[in-house]
């Protein structure tokens, strides 16, 4: 699940992930046995325990406004544990050897724990498992790359898309009870989020015998990207009249093609997707000129990182370990509701922000001005 490598902004990247690789300077050994003699640390969060250690972060691509959110995110929530001691990150950049590089590359500098969103998927599985036999501490995050737990590296924390997927389809019954066409647009061809959100909504739909997925299938291809997605979309308005409820794994994506619908002279029909504040400021600007146009955004999923964070800080300092191994993305924005949230633009900050994440908005901005 590789979407974010063709995001919203690459620019600005460079500055703020040097930022973050030296926001610590101290090295710290790896001469110590990783968790040994460590325990909870009182005042700091139970996933921090009182061992000192190095923790390192890499990506196998970090050149766009949602990985920087998420990274920034990620040093956040280590900054939360004082036992952590040094913090060290490196951007494979898009290239699967650096990649593999950068991870063998936080292996020598000695660290005790190393969190990795791997991109490359099982490409990279010989470098984690060479990490996590040389006893550091390795929590590869958010794209599965294959191996066991306990074997190959420390543990994997996915994202549960398939709740996703649930949250959506509960939506669509409860606002469209009457049934319609679901046109669901993800991103590569074949990609396991897809795949998987795809089946978590037909367990709810399917049933009712009402709602019937059109388009491509499983799923329009996107590539996750602004300009494929707009090609993608005018072709689906052109070939089906009646389109009652698009789905998007990945918002922002569409803010350049949901405009065909009202070059056709259609209403904007009602979407279920994830968040941007580029998104819901669209939103705000065109619901009153579309009357379809509702709309349900679940978290967009910076804080998968923070989820990693922890596990590989308690793994490594002998603090608790959280009890979920997968990162749930809660409900955000309900236009219908306003539970929890009604559809939220700050027109103060950037597009490119998330609003759903931990991470304060003008903190966000902030990292795209490096």
């Amino acid at each position: 699940m590789s979407k974010f490598s063709s995001g919203l902004r690459l620019t600005a990247a460079a500055g703020a992930l040097i930022l973050l690789a030296s926001a610590c300077s101290n090295a710290n050994s790896n001469s110590d046995s990783v968790g040994s003699e460590g325990k909870p640390l009182a005042g700091a969060p139970p996933w921090c325990g009182t061992k000192k250690i190095s923790l390192g972060l890499t990506d196998g691509f970090g050149g766009n406004s949602w990985r920087l959110v998420t990274t920034a995110s990620a040093k956040a929530e280590a900054a939360k544990c004082p036992s952590v001691t040094s913090f060290s990150y490196a951007d494979g950049q898009g290239n699967v050897q650096k990649a593999i590089s950068d991870i063998q590359g936080m292996v020598a500098k000695g660290v005790n724990a190393l969190v990795v969103f791997p991109d490359a998927s099982s490409a990279v599985l010989p470098a984690l498992r060479s990490a996590y036999k040389a006893g550091v501490v390795t929590v590869p995050y958010r794209v599965d790359p294959g191996g066991k737990a306990g074997t190959d590296y420390t543990e994997w924390i996915g994202a549960d898309f398939a709740n996703d997927g649930k949250n959506w389809a509960n939506w669509i019954v409860k606002n469209l009870p009457n049934g319609g066409n679901v046109l669901f647009l993800s991103g590569p061809a074949g990609n396991s989020q897809g795949l998987t959100e795809l089946k978590a909504m037909r367990e709810v739909l399917d049933p009712t015998g009402k709602y019937k997925f059109i388009g491509q299938q499983p799923f329009e291809v996107t590539n996750w990207d602004p300009s494929l997605t707009q090609q993608v979309l005018s072709a689906a308005i052109a070939k089906y009249p009646k389109i009652d409820v698009v789905v998007s794994d990945f918002g922002p994506s569409l803010v350049g093609a949901l405009p065909e619908f009202g070059k056709s002279g259609r209403s904007i029909p009602a979407l279920v997707t994830s968040d941007g504040n580029v998104l819901s400021c669209f939103y705000q600007d065109n619901k009153a000129k579309n009357p379809d146009f509702k709309m349900f955004t679940v978290a967009t999923g910076n804080d998968n990182a923070r989820l990693a964070m922890q596990w590989a800080i308690a793994k490594a300092t002998g603090g608790t370990a959280p009890q979920d191994t997968e990162f749930k993305a809660p409900p955000f924005e309900d236009s219908v509701t306003g539970q929890p949230h009604q559809v939220t633009c700050d027109r103060g900050l950037p597009g490119d922000v998330y609003l759903s994440a931990e991470l304060p908005g003008p903190a966000q901005a902030a990292l795209f001005k490096k």
